[in-house]
């Protein structure tokens, strides 16, 4: 365990603010109570008072009005089970390993804390990090969480990290990607359904007249970004409008705001002949209604937009965004129960390794 813990003070100083551990009170400012204590302050043997506190009581035939005096005194002197103890005796941890894309981001901060709560459900806690789509940071996390013997992991996975859950997956261990997932694996993976999606919002662009459309998206070789370009190509060919690449505009993953900013005035300025532009991110759409601020566009009249995922700043920002939402509460429930069926019933437990959830399509005034 000791290595566990040097592994973490070690990625917390390279990568402060990246992920967040356990909290850890230090036992010299308070001395917990032993299942011995417990036994001497109930007047029971000790084997009684461990059969109760691991839950063991009916099996036991320990009556209930005991059961509830042992657990009352338990908590009155602060007892907390020896999790290594635990782990031992049980074989699991009771903690999951979440590793997403950024902590600090809308979508996956609303992930993670959903994530967190059904996981307490199961009686379970989260340590959860972020790799920033760096692959090698990604390694050195889930070697960490591999330390830290977690019973199970839930990834965003980045590119370079195909030998992390190859590795994974030969040692057997529960596993379930989200948001992302890599085709030639066949892992467990939950996603929204991004060619859907994007077929949908430009299925509206082109039925209400606009026909010369921009996509502006991230310059990430990742499938869900791919699913979405290509959905946008594939809704001009239905409708028989000519594809022009240079209507595509991408920009790199960790940009400085004011940078990308300038690029799409460039974009923008470039192509005047725009009608509406359709962008594959929240972030880049709240980036862009800056650029489209500055260059004095009025949203629909100048420009018609749409933005895939969700943002308060959609809702609020006049005249409304249309958007397309994905459903954060249910991908999180889904690949929790994904997740717990292989932790309590093996990898061959998951009866559908793909699940592609549908999105919800907000139609507002930006359109």
């Amino acid at each position: 365990m000791a290595d566990a813990w040097q592994q973490y003070f070690r990625l917390a100083k390279e990568w402060p603010g990246s992920f967040i551990f356990i909290q850890v009170v230090s036992q010299s400012h308070m001395k917990k109570a032993s299942i011995k204590d417990i036994a001497r302050i109930a007047g029971v043997a000790q084997s009684t008072v461990s059969f109760v506190l691991n839950g063991k009581a009916k099996e036991m035939r320990i009556s209930e009005s005991l059961a509830e005096k042992i657990i009352g005194i338990a908590e009155e002197n602060g007892y907390h089970p020896n999790q290594v103890a635990v782990s031992l005796r049980t074989g699991k941890s009771k903690i999951l390993g979440l590793v997403v894309e950024s902590i600090s981001g809308h979508f996956f901060g609303a992930l993670a804390k959903i994530i967190e709560e059904e996981a307490e459900r199961y009686g379970y806690r989260v340590v959860y990090c972020s790799t920033d789509n760096n692959s090698k940071k990604g390694h050195e996390l889930i070697k960490m969480l591999s330390m830290r013997q977690v019973d199970g992991y839930l990834i965003t996975p980045t590119n370079g990290m195909e030998e992390d859950i190859i590795q994974l997956m030969m040692h057997k261990k529960p596993l379930v990607l989200m948001d992302s997932y890599f085709p030639d694996l066949p892992v467990p993976h939950v996603l929204v359904d991004n060619r859907a999606g994007v077929h949908e919002g430009m299925e509206h662009l082109i039925k209400k007249g606009y026909k010369k459309i921009a996509f502006i998206t991230i310059d990430l070789d990742q499938i869900q970004m791919q699913q979405r370009e290509d959905a946008y190509l594939e809704s001009l060919t239905k409708h028989n409008i000519p594809t022009d690449k240079s209507l595509i505009l991408k920009l790199k993953y960790n940009y400085k705001t004011e940078e990308a900013i300038s690029q799409m005035i460039a974009f923008l300025k470039k192509n005047a002949s725009l009608q509406a532009v359709f962008f594959s991110t929240y972030y880049l759409g709240i980036t862009g209604l800056e650029a489209i601020k500055r260059l004095g566009m009025q949203i629909p009249g100048d420009i018609a937009m749409v933005c895939f995922d969700y943002h308060d700043i959609f809702r609020i920002y006049p005249p409304g965004i249309t958007i397309i939402q994905q459903p954060i509460e249910e991908l999180a429930r889904t690949a929790i129960e994904m997740l717990m069926s292989q932790i309590e019933n093996g990898q061959s437990a998951v009866k559908k390794n793909h699940v592609a959830l549908a999105a919800k399509f907000i139609v507002r005034g930006s359109t």
